[in-house]
């Protein structure tokens, strides 16, 4: 079989199979760097005078995040980069992802925090996870409460932070997930959240959230990343478990046969999005309230976060919320 061929004429590394395009390392670099400009563009994730806090883990989606977000605003005087790590606490995993966060940062020149959870909320996710081996809080799902507490904790240090943007390194692959575990889940009220720019209705405590990577497909994030050298870890959780990754091996096995599937299926949930939110709307359901319990943003009278702190016994009301010491 003949090399593939890009259209500059050099060897190509990749083709997008539903374009019927081929790109050398220096074209898909290009043009997947001009679809996030165009993303970015076209929802209007970003505007004048922003404070975008990246939640960077040190994987690949959020380390293309963070090095595209210096790229592309890194010169604008009206623009500050910071970067928020959340450490859940996991041995031998977050700590040497904390690692790599640590010299991208430096290499970057981006201010770097990092949260984490046992000093925040009294409990590791190895806490967690041990308690529950010994026959405590058996239902508790490991990506359930680490989830639920990387969203609550990114969004409060951002917030401390004097942030206007929370950018999360989603891509098109996580978004299509997402879609289908809520529509199977029967979940409006996630449905109606999502999108490159979710329009809830506003509360000053929460930080909206955009998504510049949601229309690219996770293998072309990982080949930018190799090429460009982020600088990212690759290591996968030890605790990963639920739904999620029945829907990952479904999705992606249908678009192993019919490429362009979750392009198509992205780009439908899209167009049935403005209808959604009118309807969460009208129900109540986009409604942004307080916890009565910690006074942080949800969407009911008691946060998830709360109601996670209950069972594991913590009352969330007597935990001392700081935010981490700067990393340089």
């Amino acid at each position: 079989m003949a090399d593939l061929t890009c259209a500059c004429g050099s060897k190509a590394i990749y083709t997008r199979k539903h374009e019927g395009n081929s790109y050398c390392a220096s074209c898909f670099k290009d043009q997947f760097e001009k679809r996030v400009k165009r993303t970015i563009r076209e929802n209007g994730l970003i505007g004048k005078n922003e404070v975008i806090v990246v939640g960077l883990s040190g994987g690949k989606d959020s380390s293309v995040s963070l090095v595209l977000m210096k790229k592309i605003f890194g010169e604008r005087p009206d623009i500050r980069i910071i970067a928020v790590s959340i450490d859940e606490g996991i041995e031998h995993y977050r700590d040497k992802s904390l690692e790599v966060t640590k010299k991208l940062t430096r290499k970057l020149g981006v201010d770097h925090y990092i949260v984490r959870f046992k000093s925040n909320l009294g409990s590791s996710i190895d806490d967690v996870m041990a308690a529950k081996a010994q026959g405590e809080n058996k239902n508790l799902n490991s990506c359930t409460f680490c989830g639920v507490f990387r969203r609550y904790l990114l969004n409060r240090a951002a917030r401390e932070l004097g942030a206007t943007k929370v950018c999360t390194g989603h891509n098109m692959d996580d978004e299509a997930q997402a879609v289908l575990i809520n529509y199977l889940k029967g979940d409006l009220k996630r449905l109606a959240r999502m999108g490159p720019k979710p329009a809830l209705k506003s509360n000053d405590k929460f930080i909206p959230r955009i998504k510049p990577l949601r229309d690219l497909p996770e293998k072309e994030v990982a080949l930018y990343a190799l090429i460009t050298k982020a600088g990212n870890y690759w290591g996968e959780c030890p605790y990963v478990s639920g739904i999620r990754f029945e829907v990952r091996d479904f999705l992606n096995d249908v678009e192993s046969k019919h490429s362009g599937t979750k392009f198509s299926f992205l780009r439908t949930f899209d167009a049935m999005l403005p209808v959604l939110r009118e309807s969460a709307s009208k129900s109540g359901l986009s409604e942004i309230t307080e916890c009565e319990n910690c006074g942080e943003p949800c969407s009911g009278d008691v946060c998830k976060a709360c109601e996670l702190l209950d069972k594991l016994d913590v009352n969330i009301a007597k935990q001392k919320m700081l935010l981490q010491e700067l990393v340089r």
